[in-house]
């Protein structure tokens, strides 16, 4: 009786040990993995959209509480505002639909004085290889450049990709989805 009692506290304080020091490695990596995300992930897809800004639109991005999820946690929409003599004149922010495989993550920008689409980029998806993954290419995401953002985008008019409907109707549904969000957020986006 003696030995298990010795075991099992020597099994509790290794488990204690561990998950002290796993929770240690979680919250001094978060932000260098943040960092990571968004200089290797967005930060090129806010300069595919976004140009002619003096600023750093990734220091100067603002978080916007957006709704809770299931769980009852708060989200943030992640913004990047274009600065012309201290001044926002576009913003960059992800959207997202979904398409045949799953969600698109599109970010785009929008010129807010015009009200159009200075570019889109594809950050996510995992459409098929060969066929709905075409969504990525220029050739697709240059055609939603200088469209409307006060009306409702439909996939007749851009260049859609044939054979990859549901990938084409997502790209236009997370543009619609992002016009929602721009109506209803703009005047915290510009600050």
């Amino acid at each position: 009786m003696r030995d298990i009692l010795k075991m099992l506290v020597v099994l509790t304080a290794i488990c204690a040990v561990s998950g002290f020091l796993l929770a240690l490695v979680h919250d001094v990596t978060r932000e260098p993995i943040e960092y990571s995300r968004l200089k290797f992930v967005k930060e090129p897809a806010v300069k595919a959209v976004l140009k002619g800004y003096q600023n750093d639109p990734i220091k100067d991005r603002l978080s916007i509480l957006v709704g809770k999820d299931k769980k009852g946690k708060p989200v943030n929409l992640i913004v990047f505002p274009a600065k012309k003599d201290g001044k926002t004149f576009a913003v960059a922010f992800e959207s997202s639909a979904a398409g045949y495989h799953g969600d698109i993550g599109v970010m785009l920008g929008v010129d807010l004085a015009s009200k159009k689409l200075t570019g889109v980029s594809i950050v996510s998806h995992t459409e098929t290889p060969g066929l709905g993954a075409r969504i990525t290419e220029p050739n697709f995401t240059n055609s939603f450049k200088d469209k409307p953002m006060d009306k409702e985008l439909a996939v007749g008019d851009i260049n859609a990709l044939s054979g990859a409907t549901l990938s084409t109707k997502g790209v236009v549904a997370a543009i619609n989805n992002a016009q929602a969000t721009l109506n209803k957020y703009r005047d915290k986006m510009v600050q």
